[in-house]
C-alpha cells in the first residue's frame, strides 16, 4: 500500500485484506481529471488565504498541469497500491515538488473532493450523451428523409390500427430521444458543482477567497467544458448528496427505456413473419449449429442491457436510503454503477446512430399489407361522420360492416351499392376506393405538422 492521506492516530498497520476490500483506485481513477480541476480552484483559494505563496502555486499548478496532461491524453496509470484517486494525485504531487504539496490539502476533505468531482462528472457526461444523442437523431432524421413517401403500417396491442408514413414511425423514435435530449441538456445547465464543504462542517477559506479561485478557474479551464462550480451553500448536504448521480442515471435509464423499444420494434418488424425491415448485416451475427440464421444480436444485448442499467439506479437508491446524514463510506459505492451506465449508453448511442443508417424497408412487404382493408376502417368511420352520423353510430356500422366482409370472406370495395348501402346510404363502391388508400388515409390526418 502507498502512503495514505491519514493514519496519526493508528498504532497498528491496516490489514492488508481489508485495505484492498476498501480501496477504490480501480475504478475512481476516472474521475482524476475533476480532481485536478478541485486542487487548481483550491490552490488559488490558499493563495488568498496566505497558506501558499505564489511561487509555490504556481509549482503546484505546473505538476497538476503535467497530470492533467497525462489524464486526458490517456496516458494516466494508477499505482495499484494507491487508496484512491485523491491519494494518487497527492502522492505524484508530493514526489514531483516536495513537501509543497503537503501544504495542499489544508482546509479541505476528501469527503468535498469526491462531491465535487462525482458532480463534475456527471455534467461532463451529460454533455458526451447530449452530443451522442444528436448524431443518433441525425441519422434517423435523414433515414426518414429518404423515405418520406413510402407508406407503413401503424399498431397498437401489436394488431395492425391505421396507415402511417414510415417518416413517420422513425421520427416517433426521435422524438422520443429528442426529450432526452433536453432532459440531458437542462440536466448540464442547471446542476451546479459545489466546493468549500470541507469534511462535513465548511472551511477555514472565506466565501470570497473561494469565489476569487472559482472565477479564475473557470474563465481558464471552462471555455470549452461549461460547467456552473460555485460556493457551496449547506455544507452538511453536499457531501452527502448523491441526489445528482441518481438524478443522471434516472435520466441515463429513461433513455435506455427509449432505445430498447427502438431494439424491440426493430427485432419484431425483421422476423419473417412480418418481414417489413432488413437488419443490417454487420450488426448481426449466426448459429453456431442452424447455417440459415441471421439473428439481431445487437439489438438484443442493447434490450438486455436494460437490466444492468435499471439495476444501477434502484442500487444506489437503496444504497442512499437509510444513511444517516452527512458523509458515510457507503456512498463510495456510487461509482461502479455510475461509470457502468454512462459506459453502456454512450457505446450503445455510438453503435445504434451507425445501426439505423444501414436499416432497409422492405417496400413490397409493406405494399401487400397494406391490401389489408381493416386498416382503413377508422377513416370509413370518420367519413360517417362528416355527413352527420353521430360517431358511436359510424363506429357500429363499420363494425359490422368489417364482420360482414371476414364472415362472406368477400373484400370491401368487392361489394355491390346495393350490398353497402344496406350498412348506410352514404356508402358506396365509388367511396370505399377513395377511402380505401393509403395515400387517402395519411393525408386526412390534418393534425399532423406536414
Amino acid at each position: 500500500m502507498t502512503k495514505k492521506l491519514w493514519g496519526g492516530r493508528f498504532k497498528k498497520e491496516m490489514n492488508k485484506d481489508f485495505y484492498r476490500f476498501q480501496q477504490s483506485i480501480q475504478y475512481d481513477w476516472r474521475l482524476g481529471m475533476y480532481d485536478v480541476f478541485h486542487s487548481l480552484i483550491h490552490i488559488r483559494a490558499l493563495v488568498h488565504t496566505n497558506v501558499l505563496s505564489a511561487s509555490e502555486a504556481y509549482k503546484l499548478e505546473r505538476a497538476l498541469a503535467d497530470i492533467l496532461k497525462e489524464i486526458q491524453s490517456g496516458e494516466f496509470r494508477y499505482h495499484p497500491g494507491s487508496e484512491d484517486i485523491h491519494t494518487e494525485i497527492q502522492n505524484r504531487l508530493e514526489t514531483r515538488v516536495g513537501e509543497i504539496a503537503l501544504k495542499l490539502h489544508s482546509f479541505r476533505s476528501r469527503n468535498d473532493q469526491i462531491a465535487f468531482d462525482v458532480t463534475f462528472f456527471c455534467v461532463h457526461e451529460a454533455q458526451r450523451i447530449f452530443a451522442l444523442l444528436l448524431a443518433l437523431q441525425a441519422n434517423l432524421h435523414e433515414l426518414a428523409r429518404e423515405h418520406k413517401h413510402d407508406f407503413f403500417i401503424g399498431y397498437t396491442h401489436t394488431r395492425r390500427a391505421q396507415v402511417i408514413r414510415f417518416s413517420q414511425y422513425l421520427l416517433g423514435f426521435e422524438s422520443m430521444l429528442h426529450r432526452d435530449q433536453h432532459r440531458f441538456d437542462d440536466f448540464a445547465k442547471h446542476t451546479y458543482v459545489f466546493i468549500g464543504s470541507g469534511a462535513l462542517a465548511g472551511s477555514y477559506i472565506k466565501s470570497e477567497d473561494y469565489t476569487k479561485a472559482i472565477t479564475r478557474f473557470t474563465h481558464t479551464y471552462c471555455k470549452h467544458l461549461p460547467v456552473k462550480i460555485s460556493l457551496v451553500k449547506n455544507s452538511l448536504d453536499n457531501v452527502s448528496n448523491r441526489d445528482t448521480a441518481i438524478q443522471f442515471l434516472s435520466h441515463i435509464a429513461t433513455l435506455q427505456m427509449h432505445l430498447s423499444r427502438m431494439a424491440e420494434d426493430f427485432i419484431l418488424y425483421s422476423t419473417p413473419e412480418f418481414a417489413y425491415l432488413e437488419l443490417p448485416e454487420e450488426f448481426c451475427t449466426g448459429s453456431s449449429y442452424m447455417p440459415h440464421k441471421k439473428n439481431p444480436d445487437f439489438l438484443e444485448l442493447v434490450r438486455g442491457q436494460t437490466g444492468r442499467i435499471y439495476g444501477n439506479l434502484t442500487a444506489l437508491l437503496t444504497t442512499m436510503k437509510g444513511l444517516p446524514s452527512t458523509y458515510n463510506r457507503d456512498m463510495q459505492l456510487d461509482k461502479e454503477p455510475l461509470f457502468s451506465s454512462v459506459d453502456i449508453i454512450k457505446e450503445e448511442l455510438t453503435l445504434m446512430a451507425e445501426f439505423v443508417k444501414g436499416l432497409n424497408l422492405n417496400r413490397e412487404t409493406v405494399a401487400a399489407v397494406l391490401k389489408d382493408e381493416t386498416l382503413y376502417a377508422t377513416e370509413i368511420a370518420e367519413f360517417l361522420v362528416g355527413k352527420g352520423v353521430a360517431f358511436r353510430k359510424a363506429h357500429e356500422i363499420v363494425g359490422k360492416l368489417v364482420m360482414h366482409a371476414e364472415d362472406n370472406e368477400v373484400r370491401l370495395t368487392d361489394m355491390t351499392d346495393n350490398g353497402l348501402k344496406t350498412f348506410s346510404e352514404h356508402l358506396n363502391k365509388k367511396v370505399l376506393h377513395k377511402i380505401i388508400s393509403p395515400a387517402f388515409a395519411v393525408s386526412s390526418k390534418r393534425s399532423l405538422r406536414r
